[in-house]
């Protein structure tokens, strides 16, 4: 009987975690299916992007490729959405670093208000904040420059960035600063010097996530740019409207698949730091 029940036990131990990784396995299939789906019309003629039943074998071409990577500019859009992505990403882990520690530490009158409100404008609707923009940088004279559309990612990156980072801060033992300050060093000391490399992984993986969030958008890309600061979403965006017949699948997967590897490419690089700080922040937290 003991034998018996420890044989049960162990399959019912085993049963599970299978159907874990099985249902794992099988989301991950369902959200990266439409991603190899797109790389493979990419590779495909016109006329068979859309053949019924779906093929699978083909002669590949690189057509979309080369049609329209010089037209839409793309090697130069490519370049400016490496700009802002990371000139928006390092401006908002700096201001919403600092923030977020200020939040978790220092203790001023109405610390919580200030942080919901600045929490509450993450759910403001971003073109009610697009139009305004545009008639502001107009009147300054600074559309479609780099730094303008960084600015305007940082609105809506710096709320982002400060509410993880607080998560992360609120972990550590308050005593680290403590001893460092009777050591003679001032609050910002304390900060950089301790805190900061710390919180490193956690630091790292915000980063990373405010990048990929700046490098997707297409909204204020689409209102603030023309053409010397435009990026790849709006190059898709154009694309997409390009043509009087419908959209040239074949040329929207191709430049679909051109903006993705780069991320892909980025997260593998990084993934090291990635894991490691949503680790950080799940057991800390």
């Amino acid at each position: 009987m003991t034998s018996l029940a420890l044989s049960g036990g162990t399959r019912k131990s085993r049963f599970w975690p299978r159907v874990r990784i099985a249902a794992g396995l099988l989301a991950c299939v369902i959200f990266l299916f439409p991603v190899f789906w797109m790389v493979l019309s990419s590779f495909k003629a016109q006329r068979d992007i859309f053949t019924v039943p779906p093929t699978l074998f083909f002669t590949p071409t690189l057509q979309h490729y080369f049609e329209y990577m010089q037209r839409a500019d793309i090697s130069r859009r490519m370049i400016n959405t490496i700009i802002v992505a990371a000139g928006s990403g390092i401006i908002s882990i700096v201001a919403g670093g600092m923030a977020g520690y200020a939040l978790a530490r220092i203790r001023l009158r109405g610390a919580g208000t200030i942080g919901v409100l600045i929490l509450l404008s993450r759910g403001v609707p971003p073109i009610a904040l697009a139009v305004p923009m545009f008639l502001v940088a107009r009147s300054l004279g600074v559309t479609d420059q780099h730094i303008t559309l960084i600015l305007a990612y940082c609105t809506f990156l710096i709320p982002y960035v400060m509410w993880l980072m607080r998560g992360f801060f609120l972990a550590l033992p308050k005593e680290l600063e403590e001893s460092a300050m009777i050591d003679g060093c001032s609050r910002m000391g304390a900060f950089f010097k301790i805190i900061v490399p710390i919180s490193m992984p956690g630091i790292l993986s915000t980063l990373i996530f405010s990048m990929i969030l700046a490098w997707e958008e297409l909204l204020f890309a689409l209102v603030l740019t023309n053409r010397y600061a435009s990026t790849i979403p709006v190059a898709i965006a154009g694309i997409a409207g390009d043509t009087v017949n419908g959209a040239n699948w074949g040329a929207l997967t191709a430049v679909g698949t051109f903006t993705v590897l780069p991320v892909v490419v980025f997260a593998l690089l990084v993934q090291k730091w990635l894991i490691q700080g949503l680790a950080d922040g799940a057991t800390k937290g």
